[in-house]
């Protein structure tokens, strides 16, 4: 029996394992996972009763494949979850479908609401030239912006760096408005030091013109009209957060007979004189052990993959030891009521703003984002009638002045950026905060990045390497492109190819990501 070592016990790995253990009995299937964790930055955090959802993860996907794997695991609701009963909200459920009132093995439908939150005031994400967006920006301002735009539709320009792409889009104003700030926070780099292809990746269909078609679509009910991912607005979502479904994965994978090791960091790749990977080894309470294997399917970030090889060439070692990423770190906080007036149509318990995450556009505060779990799931929060449920969002890099500070200390300097915001009215209103780091959370597109197609062709030429998900392809994958790289990766070893393109392929047509047809 033939084994397969698999690296990373987050979507892409355990999408492998599953998938591995399901189709074949072939495989001795072993799973290392370096955190005593599942589902990698897709994890969900329980801290005294109420979860944290590190970085938000919307469930959507165009990909048939990757519905029916999560509608497989966790059936789509056949009944309101408690916040749509007690509201009388409307909401989607499938006829069949479990309650999720009585049992926690369910996926619930949630709207989706994510706005920027720039001078105080409510922007729509992606922003639109409406009327509350007018309102809000000035006359004089709108203009700016409208003259700005209609500038770039005559004169492109060359897209060398994201600077370049947003400007194209979204016009010189609005761009240094919304897109530069942010972006520069987000990365540590300003935008003109960062290639385009990340935009190409991550918001290549969005635009003003996007956007708009997509209102007018609305107003006009415009049937099968074609919808850009970012502006969906419903989504799936575990009814106990995105970790769920990797603990239900797992488990269905040790039901199986596939072995996970947890708390098992892969320090070395053992190549043959062949170029053939025949083994790894890991540490795991301070001792090195050597597993033997036939095929190693890898998410860990490709940076620690090709520096614990062995003979690797100097100028791949090089490339790969340049490779940046972004880290982060969330602080849960626990707050009575929340200083934001919900002036949308949306009802909510205790009546706080429907948002699910909210982009911070504040040049006074380090935060990025903040997350209001009550509006992804009534269940992450341990008292939704009473508390509001945060996660604060800061980007960092690990081992900088943000990332070593205590966790007291750095939970005490969010907490007064909540004041600096006027979310909450002073320190004091805090009843609880919880402080999570996330390590290379965020593979980042500079330094050696340009030359990472030559650090992938020197990995395709290892015929039992299979790398899978975002840091195992260093691409800013969503969960489903990360899935599908695992989907490829699974047929390739099943049926004996050894070419890698079909994996490297996923999440870079242009069609796969951009838009989805909207009924």
């Amino acid at each position: 029996m033939k084994k397969v070592l698999i690296i990373g016990a987050g979507p892409a790995g355990l999408t492998a394992a599953y998938e591995l253990a399901e189709k074949s009995k072939d495989f001795e299937v072993i799973v290392f996972e370096e955190s005593g964790a599942f589902g990698g930055i897709s994890k969900t955090v329980n801290y005294k009763g109420n979860r944290m959802d590190m970085g938000g993860h919307r469930f959507f996907s165009k990909v048939p494949e990757v519905n029916e794997w999560w509608e497989k695991m966790l059936p789509t609701q056949g009944s309101k979850p408690f916040d749509d009963i007690a509201l009388g909200r409307e909401s989607t459920v499938v006829a069949g479908g479990p309650d999720p009132e009585k049992t926690d093995k369910v996926m619930l439908r949630r709207n989706r609401l994510s706005r920027i939150f720039f001078k105080n005031k409510f922007f729509d994400y992606p922003v639109s030239l409406k009327l509350d967006t007018i309102k809000n920006m000035g006359i004089v301002t709108t203009v700016i912006v409208g003259f700005s735009y209609l500038k770039t539709l005559v004169y492109k320009r060359e897209e060398k760096s994201l600077e370049d792409f947003y400007i194209n889009r979204f016009g010189k104003k609005l761009y240094s408005m919304f897109f530069e700030n942010y972006t520069e926070n987000l990365w540590g780099r300003h935008p003109s030091e960062i290639s385009p292809e990340w935009g190409a990746q991550r918001v290549k269909g969005l635009s003003i013109m996007a956007v708009l078609k997509d209102i007018f679509g609305k107003i006009f009910n415009k049937k099968n009209r074609t919808v850009e991912t970012s502006l969906i607005e419903e989504f799936a979502y575990p009814k106990l957060g995105p970790g769920q479904l990797w603990e239900l994965t797992a488990a269905e994978f040790e039901k199986m007979g596939g072995k996970i090791i947890k708390n098992a960091k892969v320090c070395e790749i053992i190549k043959n004189a062949d170029n053939k990977i025949t083994g790894l080894v890991y540490e795991k309470d301070g001792e090195k052990i050597t597993v033997q294997g036939d095929y190693v399917i890898s998410s860990m970030p490709v940076k620690d993959l090709v520096m614990g090889m062995n003979d690797v060439p100097e100028e791949y070692r090089e490339i790969a030891e340049g490779l940046p990423y972004r880290d982060y770190m969330t602080v849960g906080v626990l707050i009575p009521r929340l200083n934001l007036k919900n002036e949308t149509k949306t009802k909510t318990i205790g009546n706080i703003v429907p948002d699910n995450w909210v982009y911070v556009h504040d040049k006074n505060v380090k935060m990025g984002r903040f997350q209001i779990y009550n509006n992804w799931s009534p269940y992450m929060v341990k008292d939704l009638q009473n508390t509001v449920w945060m996660g604060l969002e800061y980007f960092c890099n690990e081992g900088d002045e943000m990332w070593s500070q205590s966790d007291e200390d750095f939970a005490k300097s969010a907490v007064k950026e909540m004041v600096t915001m006027g979310l909450i009215d002073s320190e004091s209103d805090i009843l609880d905060t919880h402080v999570e780091r996330v390590k290379k959370a965020y593979p980042a597109y500079f330094d050696t990045y340009e030359k990472m197609d030559e650090l992938r062709e020197y990995l395709n030429t290892i015929p039992n390497l299979f790398c899978v998900g975002r840091n195992g392809q260093h691409r800013y994958n969503n969960i489903d492109h990360s899935m599908c790289t695992s989907f490829e990766a699974v047929k390739n070893i099943l049926s004996g190819e050894t070419g890698k393109d079909n994996i490297w392929n996923v999440n870079t047509e242009k069609e796969y990501h951009e838009e989805a047809k909207a009924k």
